[in-house]
């Protein structure tokens, strides 16, 4: 038989692994291979990155069962079926697509956030859009998706971790000079963050105040911790300052920056920051990258 998508292969995997025992991928698909009755030929197929066709699907089957609170990871690589999941299984739905994950809050959030559209109709609006669209849509499903994993991997590494994945963002970024000199200025605190001023610039020219959190997702940054690090500027003489956490900020918060004359804060939340580790290659790597050409019309003019 031909290898199922993606979306048909949430129901059959969210039902093996409904024993409520921990999973892995490679487990997955080597059971999931066996029910389906997939020929050797299908399971060598690949994609043009060299991933494995019918693995690929059931990572991103996983992944859409994971945004929907039906599945969680218990360890790297490692998940197992939530009450939610069982709850879901005892109400016998025939298949499970992206129109029943809507109802789920975590996924819509997720959804949504991929396709920057709160009324999406894929039926039809699919057929609307170009190519070059549709493969900028895919993009930022992508990119969503691995923000969300990067700050749950923020949320779990140690303090030192942290500190040094802090540190090599802005490094990388072009601040703090190299990363021991941005590390020997830096130091950690006690409620789970770093403080220290770095270079701005490689020649030390000006100085930025930096403030890193490593706070659960729910512990929100307010006004007074914002304007704690604001006095704190005015000891060293600074006017610059840098304010990161793996959580948000209140709006209270926000608009006190916003507010600032004599000083500049930038605030970094956890999206922001997942989403610099992207842009600047800081735990992660390119798995496949593509190319799209086009006629260059200069070459065919006759001289």
């Amino acid at each position: 038989m031909a290898i199922p998508t993606y979306d048909k292969l949430m129901l059959p995997l969210l039902n093996l692994i409904s024993d409520k025992k921990i999973y892995n991928l490679k487990t997955c698909e080597k059971e999931l291979a066996k029910q389906l009755e997939l020929t050797d030929a299908d399971l060598n197929k690949t994609l043009k990155s060299g991933k494995k066709v019918f693995y690929d699907r059931i990572s991103w089957a996983k992944t859409y069962l994971e945004k929907s609170g039906l599945l969680k990871n218990i360890e790297r690589g490692k998940f197992k079926i939530t009450e939610e999941g069982m709850k879901l299984l005892q109400e016998k739905p025939k298949n499970i697509d992206k129109k029943l994950l809507l109802n789920y809050e975590s996924f819509k959030e997720f959804y949504q956030g991929s396709n920057n559209s709160k009324n999406r109709n894929d039926n039809t609006q699919t057929k609307n859009k170009t190519p070059q669209e549709l493969i900028e849509e895919a993009y930022l499903e992508f990119r969503s998706s691995l923000v969300e994993d990067l700050l749950s991997y923020l949320y779990k590494v140690s303090f030192d971790k942290f500190e040094k994945i802090v540190l090599d963002v802005l490094v990388k970024m072009g601040y703090g000079g190299n990363f021991e000199n941005a590390k020997r200025n830096t130091k950690k605190t006690r409620d789970g963050g770093i403080d220290g001023i770095i270079n701005e610039d490689r020649l030390g020219l000006d100085k930025i105040y930096i403030q890193a959190k490593k706070w659960d997702k729910n512990q929100i940054v307010g006004r007074p911790e914002i304007q704690k690090f604001s006095g704190a500027l005015d000891t060293p003489g600074a006017n610059k300052g840098i304010f990161i956490t793996t959580s948000s900020f209140t709006k209270d918060a926000i608009d006190y920056v916003r507010g600032l004359n004599n000083k500049k804060i930038v605030l970094i939340d956890g999206e922001l920051f997942a989403n610099l580790m992207i842009d600047f290659n800081v735990g992660v790597y390119v798995q496949s990258s593509f190319e799209i050409k086009k006629i260059d019309t200069d070459y065919f003019e006759e001289e």
